[in-house]
């Protein structure tokens, strides 16, 4: 077959469902120039399952840039509508399926799976562009007129499944409040016998307590950072004797490390089981480290909160629903931490005033 002009990859031959695809290495310069992301070149039948969240772009961008040394890329999936032609390098039947694979210059290529991948490789070759003779392998399947593209999009996500934030942060390596967060944990009794590193929401017979994703987001609401940032060892010290205090100062959880209250009545019948509250208590938390000189001996005071949810003067419409179930949303971490301020005699801030009155006066939203 002569093609003229072509494209020209060292490639694996695999068969599935019948049908030849096949896996090609190709240099990171390559992929924007054949793997074109102009809607007007998508058919109208397959824009909007593919139109790029371009928010992602940039953390991709920078994960790729910034750790040009240890990034880590999966393959991308792409189905090519024109003429293929594959040459083993050997008859021999060990050596049949790998060869070089050749696809005409005309011909079209739609990506099923990496689009965002494939944006922010062409976002990364403009920073630095020595990347691009790195490669990337890259699932090639045919479909002529590109009739299946839509059903292979809709296979490959069926049964993707993500992992939880709390894997992620104990898997994470390179950001610094997931390695503090994890640190806390680990060397702090309670914390390490009662926190689920793998799930963010725990069944009702769980034994554990409070998800590592609960302790993570109590942390930026600390240090009033976003996901990413760094943190310095001021930081760090500052998480790590907070915990150590709250730890001390919450009775339902010194009950439970004593065995008077198990895990599962705790989450049943007071709000510090749950998210809601650490989130919340890290907003008080970071107040007071930046106000009170004597934050410590203010958390010590939690000691006297009734945080059972039958106390529904304090905490209905803040951790409770009308239901009794707890809710975890941004007004109501707001309002548990207004009430949790409240019981300290601490002063409402002037957004906090309002939302407050709002809540009063049944009007917030």
């Amino acid at each position: 077959m002569d093609f003229g002009f072509s494209y020209n990859f060292p490639a694996i031959r695999g068969i599935q469902a019948g049908e030849e695809y096949y896996i090609a290495m190709c240099p990171l310069r390559v992929i924007p120039k054949i793997f074109l992301f102009d809607e007007e070149e998508v058919p109208p039948d397959y824009r909007a399952q593919r139109i790029i969240n371009k928010n992602r772009i940039p953390d991709i961008t920078n994960y790729i840039v910034d750790n040009k040394d240890d990034y880590v890329f999966s393959s991308l999936t792409a189905s090519i509508d024109g003429e293929v032609e594959f040459k083993s390098v050997s008859p021999e039947p060990m050596y049949s399926d790998m060869g070089m694979l050749t696809i005409s210059l005309d011909s079209r290529f739609l990506i099923n799976d990496g689009q965002h991948r494939r944006a922010a490789i062409e976002e990364a070759l403009k920073i630095n562009p020595e990347l691009g003779s790195e490669t990337i392998s890259v699932v090639f399947f045919i479909d002529t007129e590109l009739k299946k593209s839509q059903q292979i999009f809709s296979d490959l996500n069926r049964h993707a499944v993500n992992t939880t934030s709390s894997i992620g942060i104990l898997y994470d390596h390179r950001d610094k409040l997931a390695i503090a967060t994890r640190n806390i944990v680990n060397n702090n009794q309670f914390l390490k016998r009662y926190t689920d590193r793998e799930k963010v929401s725990l069944s009702k017979n769980s034994p554990k307590i409070i998800a590592l994703n609960h302790i993570f987001n109590a942390n930026l609401r600390l240090l009033g950072i976003s996901k990413g940032d760094n943190i310095t060892e001021q930081d760090e010290k500052f998480l790590i004797e907070f915990w150590n205090v709250l730890t001390d100062s919450i009775n339902e959880w010194k009950m439970v490390m004593n065995q008077e209250l198990t895990p599962k009545d705790l989450r049943m019948n007071y709000i510090v089981g749950h998210g809601v509250f650490l989130e919340a208590i890290g907003i008080v938390g970071k107040e007071l480290y930046e106000n009170e000189q004597d934050w410590k001996h203010y958390i010590t005071l939690l000691k006297k909160a009734d945080w059972s949810r039958t106390n529904t003067d304090s905490w209905k419409g803040r951790a409770i629903n009308v239901n009794g179930r707890v809710q975890k949303t941004v007004h109501t971490i707001k309002l548990t931490a207004i009430q949790i301020k409240k019981s300290l005699n601490l002063t409402l801030t002037d957004s906090e005033q309002k939302i407050e009155e709002q809540f009063q006066k049944g009007t917030l939203k």
